[in-house]
């Protein structure tokens, strides 16, 4: 038996294959389009060939009808492999910040207890957080499951359940302040050259300056050329950087 601590244990009679769970590669987030209590009367009603694993409320209510050694019948041909998480709500709802949090839980333990990775997949190939619409006709053509305001919400729901893990959630380099070119002063060159010096491509000695002057340009080429992205791209020795770069040279600097 597989059931998660803390989620409210409420069993199904029906609507599942006992223990045909063959592999857990993540978790599948969906939308009920319907009520919490609307849609555990219906995973309880033998015509509904539905069920899913866990449930969460917009108030934050964990529910579990599906042991995850048991195949829930949530996603089709995505059943065998994934378990599944239905969420209170229609189709454009984005999800409350208890749900979040809840399905947070279910994929921190579903880690713990399975290996299931930390991270977003759009793929049913892929392993980690997914959703609904990504399994296409294979997994029953629910293309507006859950959708794209929930859809965009996943990265969140993975930083959660990291913090929970105990893992360090990942790196975000500022943004890229716009207009910064050689030889301007506005916007100040100061935190590039911060993390020049940071990632080793600027001499400590060197005096901050708001002008991206000379100095700075010959760092940036410097970890042009050191970069294998650039060398793939023939880009050495440019003495400019843009978006990518600047997110690059962060990381490198101060993802430690």
């Amino acid at each position: 038996m597989a059931r998660m601590p803390g989620a409210e244990w409420r069993p199904i009679a029906v609507n599942y294959t006992d223990n045909g769970q063959a592999e857990v590669r993540g978790v599948v987030v969906h939308i009920m389009a319907g009520t919490f209590e609307g849609t555990d009367s219906w995973f309880r009603n033998s015509k509904a060939r539905a069920s899913s694993h866990f449930g969460t409320s917009k108030t934050g209510r964990l529910r579990q009808w599906v042991d995850t050694a048991d195949r829930a019948w949530a996603q089709a041909g995505g059943n065998t492999a994934w378990l599944s998480v239905e969420n209170e709500g229609q189709g454009g709802d984005t999800l409350t910040d208890a749900q979040l949090d809840r399905v947070a839980e279910v994929l921190a333990w579903a880690h713990e207890k399975y290996g299931v990775p930390l991270q977003v997949t759009n793929s049913p190939s892929g392993k980690g957080l997914g959703y609904h619409a990504m399994g296409g006709s294979a997994w029953g053509g629910h293309t507006s499951c859950p959708g794209s305001r929930i859809v965009a919400q996943l990265a969140e729901i993975v930083a959660r359940a990291k913090k929970l893990a105990g893992e360090p959630a990942a790196y975000t380099p500022p943004e890229f302040p716009a207009g910064l070119a050689p030889n301007k002063a506005k916007p100040s060159a100061k935190p590039l050259q911060r993390a020049l010096k940071a990632a080793g491509f600027l001499a400590k000695s060197v005096a901050e300056a708001d002008n991206y002057g000379p100095q700075t340009q010959a760092a940036v080429a410097k970890f042009h050329d050191a970069h294998p992205t650039y060398r793939a791209a023939g880009k050495s020795y440019d003495p400019a950087i843009g978006p990518k770069g600047w997110a690059a040279l962060h990381r490198l600097a101060y993802d430690k």
